[in-house]
């Protein structure tokens, strides 16, 4: 249904303003930060968004579908170790600008299921940049997609608390990390966590920033 014109201008002035606040402060930013910044009333944000998943849901799709870009412009590289690295210093880029995708990339957000199909999909094509790599012997035969996932929450901790210097400490980091992934640096070590277990781990991530917009809501 059609929203009328006011609903509609509220409904934008609250994507744009959750967009500035969760870049900032991330995923459990205040949602009465966000109603202030719109300019409207916390009944208004939570009548158009009736949970925080709603309001990740329709500011991200189209962010994750940049995340999906990054991983095919990775399998367009020619040489798989450049694709590879592409895609994992493109995704570290856009974490260290947006503090909301810093949180997004490492949580499972099953209650937005547009943002999870483009994880999907991304996924898909990420498991074809290791495997292409791997294929050459220019990754570290240990490596899995669950150091993909490690190397993000790595980086977001740091997104997280590095204020005033996050571009230039993620690009260190992750220039580090990529030396170390490369097959010619491999040294025996302890294992990545299973898939199950990292699923797990990302699971836990969203319940934690997505569980507290009922308590949110009863106070508001």
């Amino acid at each position: 249904m059609e929203l009328r014109a006011d609903a509609a201008r509220n409904r934008a002035a609250i994507i744009e303003a959750a967009r500035a606040v969760f870049a900032e402060h991330g995923l459990d930013a205040p949602l009465d930060e966000i109603a202030r910044r719109a300019g409207t009333g916390n009944a208004t944000l939570y009548r158009r968004f009736p949970t925080r998943g709603d309001l990740i849901a329709a500011v991200f799709a189209e962010r994750m579908g940049e995340h999906l870009d990054a991983v095919e412009a990775g399998l367009a590289e020619a040489d798989p170790w450049d694709g590879f690295a592409c895609y994992v210093k493109a995704a570290a880029a856009m974490q260290a600008r947006d503090r909301g995708i810093a949180d997004l990339v490492t949580m499972d957000v099953a209650t937005a299921p547009e943002i999870e199909r483009l994880r999907a999909r991304a996924f898909d094509g990420l498991v074809r940049l290791v495997d292409r790599a791997h294929a050459a012997g220019v990754l570290r035969a240990d490596f899995t997609t669950q150091d993909v996932v490690l190397l993000l929450m790595a980086n977001a901790g740091l997104v997280e608390r590095a204020h005033g210097i996050i571009a230039e400490a993620s690009a260190r980091l992750i220039h580090v990390l990529l030396d170390g992934f490369r097959a010619s640096a491999a040294s025996a070590g302890p294992p990545a966590p299973s898939a199950e277990r990292t699923r797990l781990a990302m699971r836990r991530n969203g319940e934690c920033r997505l569980g507290s917009t009922r308590t949110e809501r009863r106070r508001a």
